[in-house]
């Protein structure tokens, strides 16, 4: 391409620079152009015209273009790539092996040796580095391949690659014509236009007209290849060309569209177009000689898709939904409808008009909506939309292109639903002009009537939902009407108490209305309004006291069966012959009586202000009257007494214990007075020191200090450690003095220098209260009963086995029966036995003696004790048998043994025992001088005992 070719289409204000292949970049200095020692000197807004350059070399490829504009910068415009899009290559009819074909050029933009050429058939042909196309094998026009032949150049270094076409075609002669079509039109390649003074110099093409645009109609059923227009060049007169189109449609997708003849140059369409597809084409011819050099530059042809009538409209939703209220006035806007068409909505084929086929129903009028026929906006034109009568409509919209041509154009409908929406243009009425209700006295919170209405309006809406207003009968407010969300009814409810004894029947006017006004010219009616009629019962209220609570003032220190007051109850029932009775129901102190019948309160015990159950000198009590109605009430009242205080509590000493150490200093303890009364029956008060003991007044003295303090000093500098008690005696300033003398313990103690007792004295000083050594005693008293009957019970418990056992069948006798042990062991020699309590038998205490008649003959009876030999306290074993044989005496000569032959019982004693038998001791005969006329007393049993020893020699 020539230096003026790229200047053609540069702007006149720019500075062009430009280059050879075989030369360097060229540079702008001081606002000139610079090629070697070429320049080209610029004014202020000109430009390099190309008679401003030396002459110069043979045209080559531009390496590098600079453009200049207002300081925007540089734009390179060397792009690596083939030279053209597709090559139309004319071979021979023959060719040899190694047979150079054509050439390809590839602009480097100075890649060098770096781009490597490649054929898609690499059978036939082979690609040098200079772009020449050698035959591989002898070719002839039979054998050349039909589809284009693809070479690719890649770069080696990044792999970029870049692809043309070329299409093998065969040589035509100079005598051959070319068939053409007739009537044709041609668009001509722009001519060069040459100054022939100016021979050997660059010359500026210039472009001196504008192809037109072709028209081509959509949807054409003609024969394909249809042909179009005929590209021709000036050139064709003396150099064979081949012509060629690229761009999308033709090389580029969709391909196959559109062809060229290379020879004719006749531009032809190979199918039906579709505009709403593609409405245009942009297409770039070029003109090549026989060896693929560009003897033209492109031209561009711009192919239009003219638009036919081929799309009938289509609606954006086949149902449209719309609402307008009821009573709407004509002109009233509802909804718009849309439709689209495919076609070019610049020409008939794409305007559309609209219309409304049908209305359904057809109810007041068939008419009652219009719709525009170019915007689709549908508009009330008729009154008379009532929703309770027609609640919806559906139209059938058509839409029709060739601005609505119904002979020519093309339709389509669509559905539009309007529905009628609600307004208040019915009021609420009462299903009947009066109702009833009736309800209990006192009662709060319960519904007395259900009111119902009736709305036409659409139901759970404001224009439905109603209201209900009292407007009279109720000058108190004692009834509220609430709505029912539900069942849209008046509720009738009593929200404060009814008095059957003040009004017994009540009669409201309730009005109803919506939540939302009326529509503008609607008028409430008569039903919208009704009475309603309530009866109160009758019902037993309780009696109730009045005032409540009531309160009384009273001196305290009243005695008892004293009268207070009188503390009755009204009975509310004015119609009902009742009778009402009195009872205690609180009465924390038990100080109060009341007469169940008349309800005079009178006392049972002496009113006390310093009673706990007093707070705050009030003392409260809490009485019930009911009545005998059916059912019985009840009510209560509360009675207060206000305690005015008297002098009745003498004062007491405070604090009633204290410290002090054996040499006080100082020697005073500061006191004071507690007392039970309220000033003036308290302080000051008045102390001093008792007469008896003489030594308290020897010992100490009391000073005042103030109406409620006194000091307690001692007259003597020494007092022994010890706790004593100071006898005081105190008076209070009440009308009726009350003097009470109270002990002050004192407790004094030994002290360090500090004045502090130590730890010793301090805790001898610090005895026990009273209080707590009668407690401790009162303790040990307990336990020692508790121990005393655990005894006492102990021995009887022995007492009555003994006697149980002694009294058994003889049958069932143990002293005739075996008696098996564990164990026998081995006598006194290997058992630990303390056979003193053989030696010296523990003498029997007198609280065991039976009265006569339950005695036993083997109970020792009363008389003196015996003086029985006494062993030493460490025995021996070897004087045993001397000790029982002078135990053995003794008990001879001992009126208090037990019978001869009794049963006597000994500890286990072993075997091997030291001590000697005892088989060889006899009883002595001494005996029978005793009585034993007792035993018959005992019962059958002993009879024969009583026979055997205190009977005659017999």
């Amino acid at each position: 391409v020539s230096p003026a070719e790229y200047y053609k289409g540069a702007n006149q204000r720019s500075t062009i620079s430009w280059a050879w292949a075989s030369l360097s970049l060229l540079t702008e200095t001081n606002g000139a152009c610079s090629y070697l020692s070429e320049k080209c000197i610029l004014e202020e807004g000109g430009d390099c015209d190309s008679d401003s350059f030396s002459p110069l070399p043979p045209p080559g490829p531009i390496l590098s273009l600079q453009i200049a504009t207002e300081g925007r910068g540089t734009l390179p415009l060397c792009r690596p790539g083939f030279s053209e899009d597709v090559y139309v290559a004319v071979v021979p009819e023959s060719a040899e092996k190694g047979q150079p074909l054509f050439n390809v050029k590839f602009v480097n933009c100075g890649r060098g040796g770096l781009v490597r050429f490649e054929c898609s058939n690499p059978f036939d042909f082979r690609i040098e580095a200079d772009g020449v196309v050698y035959a591989l094998r002898p070719l002839t026009l039979s054998t050349l391949p039909t589809v284009p032949l693809v070479i690719v150049a890649r770069d080696e270094t990044n792999q970029q690659q870049w692809q043309t076409q070329v299409r093998l075609t065969p040589p035509v002669g100079q005598d051959q014509q070319v068939p053409r079509s007739q009537g044709l039109q041609e668009i001509w390649f722009p001519s060069r236009q040459t100054d022939s003074s100016s021979i050997g110099q660059l010359k500026r093409m210039k472009r001196d007209w504008v192809i037109p645009p072709i028209n081509v109609p959509e949807n054409s059923r003609g024969e394909f290849p249809q042909d179009l227009v005929r590209i021709r060049s000036d050139n064709d007169k003396n150099r064979s060309l081949r012509y060629s189109v690229t761009g999308p449609g033709a090389d580029q997708p969709p391909t196959g569209i559109f062809i060229i003849h290379p020879i004719s140059g006749e531009l032809s369409v190979m199918k039906p177009l579709d505009r709403e597809h593609i409405s245009n084409f942009h297409l770039r011819a070029h003109a090549v000689d026989l060896n693929g050099n560009q003897v033209e530059s492109p031209i561009d042809i711009v192919i239009n898709v003219i638009d036919m009538n081929d799309n009938r409209p289509e609606f954006i939703h086949q149902i449209w939904n719309g609402s307008v209220p009821e009573g709407s006035k004509p002109g009233t806007f509802v909804m718009t409808v849309t439709s689209v068409d495919k076609d070019d909505p610049k020409t008939a084929n794409g305007m559309l008009r609209y219309k409304i086929g049908s209305q359904n129903p057809e109810s007041p009028t068939s008419n009652m909506f219009t719709i525009n026929n170019k915007t689709g906006d549908i508009i009330t034109v008729a009154a008379g939309l009532d929703r309770e009568k027609v609640p919806q409509y559906t139209l059938i919209i058509q839409a029709t292109d060739m601005e609505g041509n119904p002979m020519y154009g093309l339709s389509n409908t669509a559905t539009a639903v309007i529905r009628v929406t609600d307004i208040n243009d019915n009021p609420p009425e009462f299903t009947a002009e009066m109702f009833f209700g009736e309800v209990p006295e006192n009662r709060v919170n319960v519904i007395v009537a259900n009111l119902t209405v009736t709305d036409k309006d659409q139901p759970n809406t404001l224009a439905w939902k109603a209201v209900y207003k009292i407007t009279g009968g109720d000058p108190t407010g004692r009834f509220s009407v609430p709505t029912d969300p539900t069942t849209n009814e008046g509720l009738v409810t009593v929200v404060k108490p009814i008095d059957y004894e003040i009004s017994r029947t009540y009669m409201l006017t309730v009005v109803a209305v919506n939540e939302v006004s009326l529509a503008r010219g609607i008028h409430s009616p008569r039903q919208s309004t009704a009475t309603v009629s309530i009866r109160v019962i009758d019902v037993n209220e309780s009696p109730y006291f009045d005032p409540n609570p009531k309160l009384i003032k009273l001196e305290e220190g009243m005695l008892a069966e004293s009268t207070l007051t009188t503390f009755t109850a009204q009975d509310p029932d004015r119609f009902m012959q009742q009778s009402i009775r009195y009872t205690r129901l609180s009465d924390p102190a038990n100080w109060l009586r009341i007469d169940a019948n008349t309800g005079r309160i009178t006392t049972i015990a002496v009113l006390d202000r310093e009673s706990p159950y007093v707070k705050d000198n009030m003392y409260s009590a809490t009485f019930l009257a009911s009545d005998n109605g059916a059912p019985p009430a009840s009510g209560t009242g509360t009675l207060q007494i206000s305690l005015l205080d008297i002098n009745d509590n003498a004062p007491h000493v405070y604090p009633q214990e204290t410290e002090m150490c054996k040499k006080p200093e100082p020697n005073g303890i500061n006191i004071t007075a507690l007392d039970g009364d309220l000033n003036p029956n308290a302080g000051p008060f008045a102390f001093e020191l008792a007469n008896r003991p003489s030594d308290v007044r020897r010992n100490w003295t009391i000073t005042r200090l103030s109406g409620d303090y006194a000091q307690l000093n001692l007259k003597i500098g020494f007092l022994e450690s010890g706790i004593y008690e100071i006898p005081i005696i105190i008076t209070d300033s009440g009308n009726l003095p009350m003097s009470n003398t109270s002990y002050l313990r004192v407790k004094v103690c030994q002290c360090d220098h500090n004045g502090d007792c130590t730890d010793q004295q301090h805790i001898i000083a610090a005895g026990l209260g009273t209080g707590a050594i009668i407690a401790i005693l009162l303790c040990i008293i307990i336990l020692l009963i508790l121990v005393l009957l655990f005894v006492v019970w102990m021995k009887r418990r022995d007492k009555e086995r003994q006697a149980k056992q002694l009294l058994i069948d003889p049958e069932d006798d143990v002293r005739d029966n075996i008696l098996k042990y564990d164990e026998e062991g081995g006598g006194e020699e290997d058992q630990d036995y303390d056979l003193s309590q053989l030696q010296q038998p523990d003498t029997i205490e007198p609280d065991t003696i039976k009265p006569v008649g339950i005695r036993r003959m083997d109970e020792r009876p009363l008389h003196p004790e015996p003086q029985y030999p006494i062993r030493s306290a460490a025995p021996h074993p070897g004087d045993i048998g001397d000790f029982i044989n002078e135990g053995l005496k003794a008990a001879d000569n001992d009126p208090t043994a037990p019978p001869y032959d009794s049963l006597l019982v000994f500890d286990y004693e072993g075997s091997g025992s030291t001590a000697g038998s005892l088989s060889s001791l006899n009883s002595s005969s001494s005996g029978g001088d005793q009585d034993y006329d007792y035993l018959n007393d005992w019962g059958p049993r002993f009879r024969k005992l009583a026979d055997m020893y205190g009977g005659s020699d017999d």
